[in-house]
């Protein structure tokens, strides 16, 4: 299982952050699973501010975290799912979207929360949606670290 061994985390201090969500439509249960967990997420740290927006598939997530960064955000959280298929659409749009979405947090300081499933089957997917039965949630992580992490930033980039 991929959830093992991960940190618990806890973060305080974070409640005046602006967090934005960007979220692909694809596979539509397995989104609603990862929205629902991001709001959630959202809601448990009480940050007050922030956005929820949806782009056509996660191949597009890189190109609105880097807006969204730009604009004064102090984290973005990037939610998806590809799921291979027989051909190697899998491994480009996989990769096109992991490199994208790091050369954003890398090029502007922002963190950003990868929350983009790359799974070999939809089980897979729903599995770590956050939806009744699943093992994992994937979106409650995936803003969990980046909120941390944009605590972590504050914490260094302060006098």
């Amino acid at each position: 299982m991929s959830g093992k061994g991960a940190p618990e985390l806890s973060v305080e201090n974070c409640g005046d952050l602006r967090v934005a969500v960007i979220a692909a439509q694809w596979h539509e249960k397995v989104m609603d699973g990862l929205v629902d967990g991001a709001r959630r997420a959202l809601g448990e740290l009480g940050v007050a501010q922030h956005t929820v927006l949806r782009v056509p598939g996660s191949f597009e997530l890189p190109v609105v975290a880097k807006v969204l960064a730009d604009r004064g955000y102090d984290a973005v959280v990037a939610l998806g799912v590809v799921i291979r298929g027989g051909t190697p659409h899998f491994d480009y749009v996989c990769q096109g979207v992991t490199q994208g979405l790091t050369q954003v947090s890398v090029d502007t300081g922002v963190p950003i929360g990868f929350g983009v499933l790359t799974c070999d089957t939809e089980e897979q997917a729903l599995d770590r949606a956050g939806i009744a039965g699943s093992s994992e949630d994937k979106g409650h992580e995936a803003v969990t670290a980046a909120v941390a992490t944009a605590v972590t930033l504050r914490s260094v980039t302060s006098p």
